[in-house]
């Protein structure tokens, strides 16, 4: 058994809607986002004693003014011992949880608030997003030359995947469809309008046979949480997100050094993340999985064991991921919805994976939701992270 299991819990959130906001500067989303997750929390502000800002996409003058305590200033924190920057792209979010926990169980610290924001949708210029994303997580020595870039690297994975699973257009879009149904539920959304698979299908080619539809847009926006001991957690909240379990596998730098691009390390750190939790797939009540394009959900949803291999795409078709459906899937709309923004597209998965388990989800509340995965990854997919939050703590 784990000794950690549950020993630790995610008492506060915070979010700002995604979107286009040119004339709001980035450190308002996070000292939105922050004092958001204080007051839920139920603490001061000076209770907060570490704080983890993850890196800032849009801006390295930026990124590096919220490594060196620029938030523990503008928020006025008092109590705070230390400031660090924990970044690892996409996977930020697992990363800052696994170190706000250490430092909550080892006694280093007591409140531990985690924040993100960035600015890609007006922070930076079209061509300079394009150039972000052929070069960010790419091997400058053996792919950028060659024009990789993350659509490129997406369409891959499809392709590779459509040919060993005999997935469909339809379905594939159909993940675009459910995450959408989502999305039309979450006021912090950008894209809440509904959208049919042949919408999607009937969008421009975007690298064969990915379409401009089945890809998420760069936007504005920021997100927080807060950690404590599951002890404190009680006296604070009548249902806190304990966290019971964490997996990872770190399969690749290089695209072209993955092993498999249809698994990558999802099973393997699934495992791990059960094993800890003490529960099953079969237990999960919602599921928030890292939604870059449509095909890395489905991989995922199957690696993780929500389904048999070559069954996601149909559960998305047939609506089970839906509100209402048998396992609801990426409930706050995804990056492919809700929008892109840097590093905080597995924040935010995490931030409604711990919102449905406290109950604070309103209309797209999943009923009776005990135990919620959240999935995230970084780079061009270098990893695969599975943490499993539950409102309750198996075996006790």
């Amino acid at each position: 058994m784990n000794h950690t299991r549950g020993s630790t819990a995610i008492v506060g959130i915070g979010e700002v809607p995604t979107g286009r906001f040119p004339d709001t500067g980035a450190i308002a989303f996070a000292l939105d986002s922050a004092r958001q997750a204080i007051l839920d929390a139920g603490l001061k502000k000076d209770d907060i004693d570490f704080v983890i800002p993850t890196g800032s996409l849009y801006s390295s003058q930026f990124s590096n003014e919220l490594a060196t305590s620029r938030l523990v200033e503008e928020l006025g924190l008092n109590g705070v011992t230390s400031n660090c920057q924990v970044f690892s792209g996409g996977s930020s979010s697992t990363n800052a949880l696994r170190v706000a926990s250490a430092l909550i169980e080892t006694g280093r610290a007591r409140a531990v608030l985690f924040v993100h924001t960035d600015k890609l949708g007006t922070g930076v210029t079209a061509q300079g997003g394009i150039d972000l994303f052929s070069t960010a997580g790419i091997s400058a020595e053996w792919e950028v030359p060659f024009g990789q870039h993350y659509s490129t690297v997406a369409a891959l994975a499809t392709t590779r995947y459509k040919y060993e699973t005999g997935c469909t257009d339809e379905e594939l879009s159909a993940v675009c469809v459910s995450n959408r149904k989502w999305a039309e539920l979450n006021p912090h959304a950008f894209f809440r309008a509904p959208i049919t698979i042949e919408e999607v299908m009937a969008s421009k080619m975007l690298s064969t046979p990915l379409r401009a539809k089945q890809s998420n847009m760069l936007f504005d926006g920021g997100g927080a949480f807060v950690v404590t001991s599951a002890e404190r957690a009680r006296d604070l909240t009548e249902r806190p997100a304990y966290v019971l379990g964490d997996g990872g596998a770190v399969t690749h730098f290089a695209y072209s050094q993955e092993p498999d691009l249809t698994r990558f390390g999802w099973a393997r750190a699934a495992r791990q993340a059960f094993a800890e939790a003490g529960i099953g797939p079969a237990d999960i009540d919602v599921a928030e999985i890292y939604d870059s394009y449509p095909i890395y959900q489905l991989i995922a949803f199957e690696e993780i064991g929500l389904c048999a291999r070559g069954e996601a795409g149909g559960l998305f078709l047939r609506g089970e991921t839906w509100p209402g459906g048998r396992i609801p899937t990426t409930t706050d709309g995804g990056m492919l919805s809700k929008g892109h923004i840097g590093a905080g597209g597995s924040v935010s998965l995490l931030i409604e994976a711990a919102r449905q388990v406290m109950g604070k989800a309103g209309p797209r509340q999943v009923p009776g939701a005990r135990f919620a995965l959240e999935t995230a990854t970084g780079g061009t997919y270098m990893d695969a992270q599975v943490t499993v939050l539950g409102t309750e703590i198996p075996g006790e």
